[in-house]
């Protein structure tokens, strides 16, 4: 049985997300989700941001965890990290949830002013995290769905509905290591500056030494600190954001297959197509086709840094 702040988010969603797929928001980095049937597992790309589910069940897998985002429970992404995710939904039931592509200049401000007032113990900084709805992030959201249901709301007030969300992922059961994942220090900082280089320059020749040198590592050190924040290995990842890349590519502007390797990097088609049914367990021409049938076609990220296949 849905609690009254839930029951009362998954009402605004439904009145303002009546198509499936995505539904892009007055305030750019906000969009909102609808999924009508379940979505079995899939590669995919998070770029940084904030997943808030109201109704229906995300779950994603990465290096042996899962993390389950709810009603119960919201997901947090650092940095880019691919995972699988699968989702439960129903025409009865559909999924119904916020993305908050994460401002990093707004959450950089609010971690400055929040240093010395919160609970400052060690914590390790996480490229994920799943954390507790709590009832003040319930109402928050509550906000700022209403406030979204506005278009002179949503343009004067939208934006510090936002800045409190962050205000309750970095100040919730996560936040300290929310807090040090975008402090950027130590190895962490290290290994996002890299991600940022890869997801830049993903189309260039990438080789390990160079990805290393650019984090001020040995390559062992670099091999370790990367798998360990990321899940993969540093040449997977650039593999991984390329495909992802091109599969976008396929989907947005309609190229061939040939032409969106190209695009990313490959100057083998047979290779491309070979990686790409590795990774996604078809053949480019067939994902595509299943991407458009079975769900909607993601808008483009606002950072264009980094990719993002939700």
């Amino acid at each position: 049985m849905q609690q009254p702040l839930q029951a009362r988010m998954v009402e605004r969603l439904q009145a303002l997300a009546t198509a499936e797929g995505y539904t892009l928001t007055a305030l750019p980095g906000v969009r909102l989700l609808r999924s009508n049937r379940p979505l079995a597992r899939t590669p995919v790309l998070y770029d940084p941001g904030i997943v808030i589910v109201c109704q229906g069940v995300k779950r994603g897998y990465l290096g042996g965890q899962v993390y389950q985002y709810d009603a119960q429970h919201y997901l947090a992404v650092s940095v880019p990290v691919p995972f699988t995710m699968e989702t439960e939904a129903t025409a009865e039931e559909p999924l119904l949830a916020i993305y908050l592509h994460l401002d990093l200049q707004m959450a950089a401000d609010l971690v400055l002013e929040l240093d010395g007032r919160v609970d400052a113990a060690p914590a390790q900084a996480q490229s994920m995290m799943s954390s507790p709805m709590q009832p003040a992030m319930q109402a928050s959201v509550l906000r700022l769905l209403e406030t979204l249901g506005d278009p002179l709301e949503a343009a004067v007030l939208g934006p510090a509905r936002v800045r409190e969300l962050y205000y309750r992922v970095l100040t919730g059961a996560q936040g300290g290591a929310m807090r040090e994942a975008l402090a950027m220090r130590g190895r962490f900082g290290r290994i996002g500056k890299v991600l940022r280089h890869i997801h830049g320059a993903y189309a260039t020749a990438l080789e390990v030494e160079g990805l290393a040198a650019e984090a001020g590592m040995s390559v062992p050190t670099f091999h370790a600190h990367f798998r360990d924040i990321t899940g993969t290995s540093p040449m997977q990842y650039v593999k991984s954001t390329r495909l992802h890349q091109a599969r976008l590519l396929m989907l947005r502007q309609g190229i061939t297959a040939e032409a969106a390797g190209l695009a990313v990097g490959y100057a083998s088609p047979s290779q491309f197509n070979r990686e790409f049914k590795r990774l996604f367990g078809l053949p480019p021409a067939a994902e595509v086709a299943r991407m458009r049938r079975s769900f909607a076609l993601p808008p483009a990220p606002v950072d264009a840094a980094y990719v993002s296949s939700h």
